[in-house]
């Protein structure tokens, strides 16, 4: 869809995602990166940076996680690209992360309930659960780290 060389194709859609609210990762991308193809939605754009053709980077990961942390993510049409694409370990491994953290947010609570359980991936291959939260270090007013869930940054209505 972008027309990138394939060793860029993630970086472009890390660019897409930005734009599209998930600001936590938002830089300076390079200016021939082409721009972001409305007709992508937002659950091919994530499930594509889980793809597993891509060389592996983290930040993929943690970009969808971002982007799909959104009440306007359609989680049907999410668990059934998931499945199509074979990326249901890399969401459930999201899911789980947030049950923990935001236990009743969407699309990961749905997740959590409809996808299938295929094989898990291995524990350190996929980022740990303090890169999808953003926390405070420990104070002496609180008496510990205040840990927030990432989710995307909604367009103002």
């Amino acid at each position: 869809m972008c027309g990138c060389p394939e060793d860029r194709v993630g970086e472009w859609l890390v660019k897409c995602a930005v734009g599209r609210g998930a600001s936590h990762y938002e830089r300076d991308f390079p200016e021939d990166l082409p721009p972001d193809d409305p007709e992508l939605s937002d659950e091919e754009l994530a499930v594509a940076l889980c793809l597993g053709q891509h060389p592996y980077n983290s930040t993929f990961i943690r970009v969808a996680a971002q982007l799909l942390s959104s009440p306007r993510t359609n989680t049907p049409k999410l668990a059934r690209l998931a499945v199509m694409e074979r990326v249901e370990p890399v969401l459930l491994h999201i899911a789980t992360v947030a049950a923990r953290f935001a236990p009743e947010a969407q699309p990961w609570s749905y997740l959590l309930r409809h996808l299938p359980k295929r094989l898990a991936c291995p524990q350190n291959a996929l980022p740990h659960w303090s890169r999808f939260v953003s926390q405070t270090g420990v104070t002496s007013f609180t008496g510990g780290p205040d840990i927030k869930w990432l989710r995307r940054r909604e367009p103002p209505a």
